[in-house]
């Protein structure tokens, strides 16, 4: 497919804002592709280069598109900006003004050519990508003319968009396995053996690609994922029980583990080579250079590993997450590795020596994981603490010495269990301590949906409120549970307008129910996930999760996907906690 025709579906794809319409437009799309054409699509379609763990940073600012448009035309690029608030328009507004290329360029036929297929303009967004050393602003500069110089006016502003990140279609992951879904059965009966691909092998477009060479909903059925290593592995996640006894009543005898507050990560260790993955799929390997030099020191075969980093005081004791938080950044790392050491608590292994581990029993895999660390090469890796409950007087006893020991509760995992990746079951459970007084007995993850303009002191800000919501995954939908206005710093603020600017779109997403009463003046995608901190959880009929959080506050910002937030069932489950 060439890209002027992709392009034109993407301006479909921003112009609706019904998901079922998306889904749509997505199915022709894929339905046109080669697999190879497809799997790229999959990428540009969501503004990026590659799957999300590993899609290069352009290294482009809008001064360096701005000249690179210039370039193309008489007309005062800088102004045209200024104007319209969109160099995506401005590119696409000079192209259409301009029949030819400027005086003086001088280039070949073959070098102006509007059918410009979509992998090879994918290749030359890669080379700006990969543009660096000496003299790479000014590279970059030339390489982005070049491109813009062979494209059409549609296909030259969707092509800024991605070079800028600043693509807005606004659908998920979940809208893609749909389409797919809808492209080989006319339904979407496939979408669970689809999501189960995908949870295995987080690779969006490696999904398209196989689904396209397959091309049958019998042999699609018939695929059986196995992790990569080097591809993350969607995480597995708990539910929630109100006390030891309901545990008990749901797995019997189990395996008990701390619940730390820290950060949840996925090893890679493959050739010598560690890669280091967030819940959220991001690679965050450089962030955390001496955990990398554990596990390179201390884990003694190719694997994938899970655990939790937390920073530790020199008195052995477990710190903050609002410390712990403090190493994640992309500056002066050096310096915090040695002001916040972070160990890291193994506690699941997924795959070892190109075998996958998903279907062993978790007593299986616990006892592969302790075969795998070498404890005595350093203690950056430890294992999780873990003992096994043979009754509910165990189930206390632990819960009370995590608590004693400083975490925030522990883990209940049953003994012949499998390791569901991407999945929330009672297959694990979550028994956590109360934050505060509040009657909620826990914090809220929650997606933030869009935003109002600041008015007051507020308009400095350029946002006064901002609206968050919950995941239905059976819908693939968000819906609304409060509106956020105060309780925040001036710095909070200014995070949340940047965040939120970041991944505005022009229309509601396709996937959000709101209500009339709770619109907003900028929507946003559903890429911002916070959490939350509220006194109660009461019935509303304002919101369209039908619950609404009382005096709701934000507790920070969470590394993981919009789909791992706080599901409606959950609501349901803490409303009925807090009654009891």
């Amino acid at each position: 497919m060439d890209f002027a025709g992709f392009s034109g579906y993407l301006e479909e794809l921003e112009k609706t804002g019904s998901r079922l319409e998306m889904t749509r437009v997505l199915a022709q799309m894929f339905a046109k592709a080669t697999p190879d054409e497809g799997k790229l699509m999959a990428y540009l379609s969501q503004g990026r280069l590659g799957p999300a763990y590993d899609n290069p940073n352009m290294g482009v600012a809008d001064k360096q598109v701005v000249k690179a448009i210039q370039r193309l035309s008489e007309k005062d690029a800088g102004k045209l900006f200024r104007e319209y608030g969109d160099l995506g328009l401005v590119a696409e507004k000079i192209k259409s003004q301009i029949p030819s290329l400027p005086a003086g360029r001088q280039v070949t036929k073959s070098q102006i050519n509007h059918n410009i297929q979509t992998p090879k303009v994918h290749e030359m967004l890669m080379e700006i990508a990969k543009a660096g050393g000496l003299g790479s602003q000014e590279k970059k500069i030339q390489l982005i003319g070049d491109l813009l110089t062979r494209l059409e006016p549609k296909s030259a502003k969707y092509a800024v968009r991605i070079i800028l990140g600043k693509l807005r279609t606004g659908f998920s992951d979940m809208t893609v396995l749909d389409s797919l879904s809808w492209m080989i059965a006319g339904d979407k009966s496939l979408r669970k053996d689809l999501e189960q691909i995908y949870n295995v092998r987080a690779d969006l477009g490696e999904v398209v690609e196989k689904v396209k060479e397959y091309n049958s909903d019998k042999a699609i059925k018939l695929i059986k994922p196995e992790p990569e290593i080097g591809t993350p592995v969607l995480m597995a996640r708990g539910e929630r029980a109100a006390s030891a006894r309901e545990i008990w009543e749901r797995t019997g005898q189990a395996a008990m583990e701390y619940k730390l507050d820290g950060l949840r990560i996925q090893a890679h260790i493959k050739s010598g080579k560690v890669n280091l993955f967030s819940r959220g799929l991001e690679n965050v390997t450089e962030m955390y250079p001496d955990v990398v030099d554990g596990l390179e020191k201390q884990i003694k075969q190719e694997c994938i590993v899970e655990g939790e980093m937390i920073a530790v005081g020199k008195n052995g004791k477990f710190l903050t997450f609002q410390e712990t938080v403090q190493r994640k950044r992309k500056y002066n790392i050096t310096e915090m590795v040695g002001k916040i050491p972070l160990k890291l608590y193994v506690f699941d292994i997924l795959a070892a020596d190109g075998k996958g581990y998903l279907d062993l029993p978790n007593d299986k895999r616990r006892e592969l994981l302790e075969a795998a660390l070498d404890t005595r090469k350093g203690d950056t890796v430890r294992l999780m603490p873990r003992k096994i409950a043979h009754g509910v007087t165990d189930i206390e006893k632990y819960f009370a010495e995590a608590i004693k020991d400083g975490t925030e509760g522990i883990f209940v995992k049953k003994l012949d269990s499998v390791y569901q990746a991407g999945s929330r079951n009672f297959n694990w459970i979550k028994y956590k301590k109360s934050y505060d007084k509040s009657t909620i007995a826990d914090t809220i993850d929650a997606v933030v949906m869009g935003y109002d303009a600041g008015q007051g002191k507020r308009s400095g800000f350029g946002i006064g409120d901002f609206l968050i919501g919950v995941y239905e995954p059976k819908e693939d939908k968000y819906l609304t549970v409060a509106k956020i206005g105060t309780g925040l710093t001036d710095e909070e603020w200014r995070e949340m307008k940047a965040q939120g600017s970041k991944y505005n779109v022009p229309s509601k997403p396709g996937n959000y129910e709101v209500s009339k009463l709770m619109g907003c003046d900028v929507w946003v995608k559903p890429k911002i996930v916070v959490e939350i901190k509220a006194d109660e959880i009461t019935k509303s009929p304002m919101h369209t999760s039908g619950y609404a959080l009382r005096f709701p506050r934000l507790v920070g910002w969470r590394e993981k996907q919009p789909e791992d937030a706080t599901s409606v069932g959950e609501i349901i489950k803490l409303y009925q906690m807090q009654k009891k």
